[in-house]
């Protein structure tokens, strides 16, 4: 993840976290804020409150698409950058990263943890 990205994840804006179904239409798609996402070396903590869908499909396959970006960074073409983040993930339920964003976010249940494969800008 390069320094665009960081800069993105810096700023809000709204983040999609889409999984793929065996189920029409064949995916899932869930929302949080770039503000929510913790991020540690490639890997990027997301608190779950719901998210059931995805975490159903990852039973299954644990690869994950995100989109991310904020209008607050210089983009390729103006203000406004986004990315396409690809990796695999997996749900955290307890121990050191669960306890520290639990602490700052009551409201999860769990935690995503998702290893970043790819980062690339796409605005």
């Amino acid at each position: 993840m390069n320094e665009k990205f960081l800069e993105v994840m810096a700023h809000e804006g709204a983040v999609t976290i889409i999984s793929s179904s065996e189920k029409a239409p064949g995916f899932h798609a869930v929302n949080t804020w770039n503000s929510y996402i913790h991020i540690e070396g490639d890997t990027l903590y997301i608190p779950a409150a719901g998210m059931h869908s995805i975490q159903e499909d990852m039973k299954k396959n644990n690869h994950l698409m995100l989109t991310m970006g904020s209008k607050e960074v210089m983009g390729t073409v103006g203000w406004g950058a986004g990315f396409h983040v690809f990796g695999t993930g997996r749900f955290i339920e307890s121990g050191e990263i669960y306890d520290k964003m639990h602490g700052e976010m009551p409201f999860l249940t769990r935690v995503l943890a998702v290893d970043v494969e790819s980062a690339q800008q796409k605005i």
